[in-house]
Formats: C-alpha cells, sequence, structure tokens
C-alpha cells in the first residue's frame, strides 16, 4: 500500500529529474558526437532549454500545463530523427528517441499524480 502512494504523490526529486533530462538533451549531440547538421543542433539545444525551463516552473508554482509542455518536447525530440532526416545515422538517433520518452514518461507520470488537484494543492508543491 505504501508504494501505490509514493506513486500517487508529486515529489520534487521528479522535477530535478526532469531538469536533469533537459540538461542531457541540451548536450546530447555533443554526447554523441555528431555535431554534423546545424539544425539538428540548435533542435536539441532548443527542446533541452524548454524543457528546462518548463521543469524549473514546476519547483516555483505548479501548474497542469507545465506537464503538458514537457510532454510536448518529448514527442518533438522522440520524433525528431524522422522529422530532421538523421533517423538512419549515428547514435543520436537512440540519444533523442531514449530522452524523448524519458521526458515523456515522467511528464505523463506527473501530470497523472497531479490529475485530481486542486489549484490550491498545486499551490502547494515543493513546500
Amino acid at each position: 500500500m505504501v508504494r501505490l502512494r509514493f506513486l500517487k504523490v508529486h515529489r520534487t526529486w521528479e522535477d530535478w529529474f526532469s531538469m536533469a533530462l533537459a540538461v542531457l538533451i541540451g548536450l546530447s549531440p555533443w554526447l554523441a558526437t555528431q555535431q554534423t547538421n546545424q539544425w539538428v543542433m540548435l533542435n536539441a539545444v532548443f527542446v533541452g532549454a524548454l524543457a528546462l525551463v518548463l521543469a524549473e516552473l514546476e519547483l516555483v508554482a505548479l501548474h497542469r500545463w507545465q506537464e503538458a509542455g514537457e510532454v510536448a518536447c518529448g514527442l518533438w525530440l522522440a520524433a525528431s530523427p524522422f522529422l530532421f532526416g538523421y533517423a538512419d545515422a549515428g547514435e543520436l538517433r537512440f540519444w533523442h528517441f531514449a530522452l524523448g520518452a524519458g521526458v515523456v514518461l515522467l511528464a505523463a507520470l506527473e501530470l497523472w499524480q497531479d490529475w485530481n488537484l486542486t489549484d490550491r494543492d498545486l499551490a502547494q508543491h515543493g513546500q
């Protein structure tokens, strides 16, 4: 029963983990040593920065739209190898798919945890 309760409460470690994933997204072209396409690099930096800002906002004032934005960022990143044409070459495609899936799963968990909370309950997050 304790495990079930643990999964139903939005914890601040989830926000910190989201920030860590966002930093990895931004650094992924360099970690994968695949900096040949400027658009792919800009996409990774932009999505990483946006996900980082959304995760930081969750620590300050929690709202459901932040998790929805993180889901969108994760889905965009996971689809990026197909949209930018690097789905058949290099390991960056694996980085982006895995990091995007991680962001989506974590944001979906947070959204599920916050679904039945009132605005007042959301405002008390992290306190």
